[in-house]
């Protein structure tokens, strides 16, 4: 089958779990103890009234009751309530009927003195006896009344005082009430009928409403039950207590919140590090098995990745909760790293559970995730292969803009000024200047460091004055020619299908320097001497042919390759058989009995072990391995025609790619029908035009006749 089988062959096996357990227990720890720093804060000896020698600021950010500041605003919202008094309308009610017996007692003298028959001057004595503690002007408008004027003045009198007791008269009105009587009366009356109206009923007016400490307590006691507890808010990293201050006894209280007094362990919080790091490293080590297979099985892969998440984790907790600083951290920079050194799906997702480690350090801060997320979406997007510094140069300007439209969102979302705006500009650009130097400055250290080929080293092993390359000249001529000619091929060919063909190229430069530990066994380079092979028996021969592959790999890692470099120097043939020297063993095994047309003949050469002519392998296991195995045997096919017209080329590339499909040779990688027919035209389009026919000029015809003529002692008719 030519596509790997659906991501992987088999399921989630031991090795899988081992490696999958191993690796996230590792970064889990790793990730909980950086993220949870402030899992055991230092301890505060001061009280209140103490100077703080030095900033206390929050550990982290936090949201607290206040007990201090809502018992505070409990007991103004107490003092706020007025006095309560003991008012109600029964008791209105009662104190008015009071009220209307007293007057009529007090009106029943001067009732009985107009009722009496008697004479005016014994009227005039009772009237001025009636009413006790009436003033000169009052008496003498009592006196000047007749009975129905007088039952008018009282009934007056009466109304007013009714009106007034009904309704709450608190003890401390009772004076501002008496002095308003006479404004109550009517404007029937006239003024001295008024004002004696007024001092007939004065002394009568008494309170009906007393203040009751019982019922003000309660009040006060409501008033402050409907106070809402009062939080504080306080932002990780926001200073406490500033150097040089006394503490308040709303510091001391914001130190207790955290537990800084006590330095108690806050195991809640560091639960939810523990689980958030396992949610993130769980699912990015389950991505990885499941999509990036080839990646996964790599310990070099996983390392890297782990290094660069906890530096990345590393770098936005330390920043974290500090104004301004979340926004200058080059996270950028980690996923610029693995798009280049990886690839840009690996990229995307780190850069995602970047994003949601910077949000939950920064108080679930929406801004900062979407900040860097989309900023490492950028990087990813713009540095491309990153085998030239102006891809730096625009992946750090793609992530300073996307960075600026993020703040820019998020301000004009919320209630950001100008000035702040401007500052997280600046803030945003130095982060993409920051990534970009960061990226460009470590990426080649960083795939030293852990085994992963670089576009610079490829480049710089692509250089013909390379010490292999040099030897592979000087030594193997025809071999150095024969892997200059698969590498053109194999470039083409991957640049055809979306393969790397960088890699290519190099690959095909190095995947037969193991001709170097013995040239002239080898066809391309034995110009002028006698064929080795034709003293040498098949099964000698294929032994030959196969050490050139552990020649190489031993020569490889003794030049310090790159371990991707070392492996297309056995995948590059893989198992397929070393068909001519096989068919030779086979004649010869039955030349005794008579060839392979007669029947022992046909078993004897059936007995031949086609095993000991097949190369080691492995198969191919990338799409680059299995262009440089086709692009090896078609060169090779190739140069061996006698006539190389298209015709011819056509055939031979069809034929050595079907020959490498039946054998099965790209069961292993990742490669597609489409992909070959599309390899198949590159090879032939190259070839044509690395064999294409010239003008046969009349000088170099002669040239050649004499040639042939020296060289053979004759005329060449």
């Amino acid at each position: 089958m030519l596509v790997q089988r659906a991501l992987r062959a088999t399921g989630f096996g031991r090795r899988d779990a081992i490696r999958f357990a191993v690796s996230l227990t590792v970064l889990v720890g790793v990730l909980t103890a950086i993220l949870g720093a402030d899992f055991l804060p230092t301890r505060v000896s001061l009280a209140v009234g103490d100077i703080a020698a030095a900033d206390i600021r929050a550990p982290r950010a936090l949201d607290f009751a206040s007990q201090l500041e809502t018992e505070q605003a409990r007991q103004a919202a107490r003092t706020a309530v007025p006095p309560q008094y003991d008012y109600t309308t029964g008791k209105g009610a009662a104190v008015a009927n009071q009220a209307a017996q007293a007057l009529a007692s007090r009106a029943a003298p001067v009732d009985a003195a107009f009722g009496a028959d008697i004479k005016p001057e014994e009227r005039q004595a009772l009237l001025e006896a009636a009413i006790p503690g009436l003033d000169k002007d009052d008496a003498a408008t009592l006196l000047s009344l007749g009975a129905d004027r007088w039952k008018t003045i009282k009934d007056e009198a009466a109304r007013v005082l009714d009106l007034v007791e009904r309704a709450e008269l608190k003890d401390s009105e009772v004076a501002q009430v008496r002095a308003g009587l006479e404004g109550r009366m009517s404007a029937a009356l006239t003024p001295d009928e008024r004002s004696l109206a007024t001092a007939l009923i004065s002394p009568l007016v008494t309170p009906n409403s007393s203040f009751s400490p019982s019922l003000t307590a309660q009040q006060a006691e409501k008033a402050a039950e409907a106070v809402e507890p009062i939080h504080e808010q306080i932002a990780q990293g926001e200073a406490i207590v500033h150097s040089g201050d006394k503490i308040t006894a709303l510091d001391f209280e914001k130190i207790q919140a955290f537990g800084l007094d006590e330095a108690r362990p806050d195991f809640v919080r560091l639960a939810g590090w523990f689980v958030l790091a396992d949610l993130l490293i769980g699912l990015l080590l389950g991505w990885l098995w499941r999509f990036r297979p080839r990646l996964w099985h790599r310990n070099n892969v996983l390392l890297l990745v782990g290094f660069l998440l906890v530096f990345g984790t590393f770098a936005l907790k330390v920043t974290a909760g500090r104004a301004g600083l979340p926004f200058i951290v080059p996270a950028a920079a980690v996923p610029i790293l693995v798009a280049i050194l990886l690839d840009g799906g690996v990229a995307l997702v780190l850069a995602t559970v970047l994003a949601l480690v910077g949000g939950a350090v920064n108080s679930s801060s929406l801004e900062i995730a979407s900040y860097i997320m989309l900023g490492g979406i950028a990087g990813t997007l713009a540095i491309r292969k990153g085998d030239r510094i102006h891809n730096f140069v625009e992946a750090g300007v793609a992530v300073a803009i996307v960075n600026a439209l993020v703040v820019t969102t998020f301000s004009l979302l919320g209630e950001r000024d100008l000035r702040g705006v401007l500052e997280l500009w600046v803030a945003s650009a130095a982060a993409a200047g920051g990534a970009a130097v960061a990226a460009v400055g470590s990426f080649a250290v960083l795939g030293n460091l852990f085994g992963i080929t670089t576009v610079f080293q490829l480049l710089e092993l692509a250089n013909p004055s390379q010490p292999l390359l040099r030897r592979l000249l000087l030594e193997t001529p025809g071999t150095y020619h024969h892997a200059l000619m698969v590498g053109n091929l194999a470039e083409r060919a991957a640049e055809s299908i979306g393969a790397d063909p960088l890699l290519a190229r190099v690959a095909a430069y190095y995947h037969d320097i193991g001709k170097l530990s013995n040239p002239s066994a080898f066809i391309e380079n034995q110009a002028g001497i006698e064929n080795v092979h034709e003293q040498l028996s098949p099964d000698e021969s294929a032994q030959l042919l196969k050490s050139h592959i552990s020649e190489g790999i031993d020569l490889a890692y003794a030049e310090h390759l790159p371990k991707s470099l070392i492996a297309f120097i056995p995948q590059h043939h893989g198992t397929a058989l070393m068909s001519f020297f096989y068919a030779k063993a086979r004649e010869e095994a039955a030349a005794p009995y008579g060839g392979l047309e007669t029947a022992a003949g046909a078993a004897a050469a059936d007995a031949v072990d086609q095993r000991r002519y097949r190369h080691i392998g492995p198969k191919p296991q990338t799409r680059e391995a299995a262009i440089i195995m086709l692009a090896d045997g078609v060169e090779a096919s190739v140069r061996s025609l006698a006539s190389r017209d298209e015709v011819a080329i056509r055939a031979m590339v069809g034929r050595i790619i079907d020959e490498r499909l039946t054998d099965g040779q790209f069961d292993e990688c990742d490669i597609t029908l489409r992909d070959i027919e599309r390899i198949r035209e590159s090879f032939i389009a190259q070839l044509l035009g690395m064999y294409h026919q010239r003008i046969a000029y009349p000088q170099n015809k002669i040239v050649e006749l004499e040639s042939r003529r020296a060289a053979g002692g004759g005329t060449v008719g």
